[in-house]
């Protein structure tokens, strides 16, 4: 009896383990490039919580201010980040709304602020998106900022400026 509970114990130790695992990524950042890999700029950390995926950046390099920030439907950072496809919108609504609204596609995420040295460390919250949702798309930071609209094109974030993959 008592080698049963053990293994029983062991066993629950083992998936809570792996559950723990499974609701939180790394996702290393490059700075876009033909091959899909530039320079390193870093890493964000996805993490599921409550209240939805929580972004946690460790960035540096970028310039100072707002940069857009998209989930995009393609696991590619290849052909200068174009690989990673449009902005990840399973429902087809064809809107880019923010990610606070519902109305629009999933794909929109909290815009980055770099500081002055260009580090981007302050976490951002995507409500609608979960560590699940996300695997087996790419993320990426645009050049310039983002107005969460259709005008200009995509908000206005501008150039495909780094991009990660995220799998597991």
């Amino acid at each position: 009896m008592r080698k049963l509970v053990r293994g029983t114990l062991i066993t629950c130790c083992m998936l809570v383990a792996v559950a723990a695992q499974a609701s939180e990524i790394t996702v290393p950042m490059y700075l876009v490039s033909p091959d899909g890999k530039g320079k390193k700029i870093g890493k964000i950390i996805a993490e599921d919580s409550r209240y939805g995926l929580i972004l946690t950046p460790d960035l540096s390099g970028l310039t100072p201010g707002l940069h857009g920030f998209h989930l995009h439907q393609n696991a590619s950072c290849k052909d200068n980040g174009m690989a990673a496809g449009e902005h990840f919108d399973p429902d087809n609504t064809d809107k880019h709304l923010g990610p606070y609204n519902i109305k629009g596609h999933l794909g929109d995420l909290p815009a980055l602020t770099a500081d002055k040295d260009g580090n981007v460390t302050l976490p951002v919250l995507a409500p609608s998106l979960n560590v699940a949702t996300i695997k087996n798309h790419a993320l990426m930071i645009h050049a310039g900022g983002d107005n969460y609209s259709d005008k200009p094109p995509m908000g206005g974030g501008g150039a495909r400026y780094a991009c990660g993959v995220v799998s597991r």
